[in-house]
């Protein structure tokens, strides 16, 4: 039987899900009963309807788990969750996943968080820079005067810019929402066959850049756009690269990237606890 989830899952892995929607891929580690004393049911977050945009890691497939962080949110906090994400995003993908939530939902949605970002230096996606610099001339008091004047960079080919051109429609599209940015967590080795072997975060990509230079841009983003920050890879205490975090983790061998079942409830405690220092949205009635 483990034999079998593992050779499902690989063929997910490989071929990206094409045609396989309708399969959940499941693991060793079963789901965590979540104690009544570990949620927080009266908050603020109480019904409110979330959007989960980004990867594998939030993608309803349950890619190397058996319960998603935001399945766990919704006993933790009771959240009604809306997931977009889809396996092997990037944060160019962000984008058209939140103008597929626009076209479904259209504005009937409380919060958003986005927790991708792994794919792009997987990929070995250029950081970029989030601003194009020129001058341009301005009144100040009462005189014309030539200043550096900056425009945001919104394109698809850089990590910056892929950020921008999500942000900025989100921003557009959703003024009353909560929108929550949340960085990758730490990469260990994957080896889903032998044509798709992921090294782990203490290798450089192709770039010559680690996952911390994606996860400090992310940082700067949710600065540039005024929203909150979860810094999952600082906070969440899950760290592939020590055997002993491995509990949380998919597969010793195969699959030290994705968390299962443990790994997901814990990343959903610390999610729980930094959105009840959070408002859950901006509507007013």
């Amino acid at each position: 039987m483990k034999q079998t989830i593992a050779s499902v899952y690989i063929l997910l892995l490989t071929f990206g899900f094409n045609g396989l929607a309708q399969k959940t891929v499941t693991t060793a580690a079963p789901k965590v009963k979540v104690a009544d004393q570990e949620k927080t049911l009266n908050s603020q977050w109480q019904g409110k309807k979330v959007a989960f945009l980004g990867d594998s890691m939030t993608d309803k497939r349950r890619i190397g788990t058996t319960c998603v962080y935001w399945e766990y949110l919704n006993e933790l906090l009771g959240t009604t969750p809306f997931v977009y994400g889809v396996s092997g995003n990037q944060w160019n993908d962000i984008y058209k996943q939140s103008v597929k939530l626009h076209d479904e939902k259209g504005t009937d949605i409380d919060a958003i968080l986005i927790f991708a970002g792994t794919n792009d230096y997987m990929h070995n996606t250029p950081l970029g820079e989030f601003f194009s610099e020129t001058t341009k001339q301005t009144n100040f008091n009462g005189n014309e005067v030539i200043r550096k004047y900056r425009t945001p960079n919104l394109n698809d080919t850089t990590f910056c810019g892929r950020i921008n051109k999500a942000m900025s429609y989100l921003k557009n599209n959703y003024p009353q929402q909560q929108i929550i940015i949340m960085t990758p967590i730490h990469r260990g080795l994957a080896k889903f066959n032998e044509k798709n072997v992921q090294p782990d975060e203490n290798y450089a990509n192709s770039q010559g850049l680690y996952i911390d230079a994606y996860v400090a841009v992310l940082k700067q983003a949710a600065s540039y756009w005024a929203v909150p920050l979860i810094d999952l890879y600082s906070e969440s205490g899950l760290f592939p690269m020590a055997d002993s975090q491995l509990q949380y983790f998919h597969d010793k061998e195969m699959d030290r990237l994705h968390p299962n079942a443990l790994g997901d409830y814990r990343l959903a405690k610390t999610i729980q606890y930094k959105l009840l220092a959070l408002p859950s949205g901006f509507i007013t009635e």
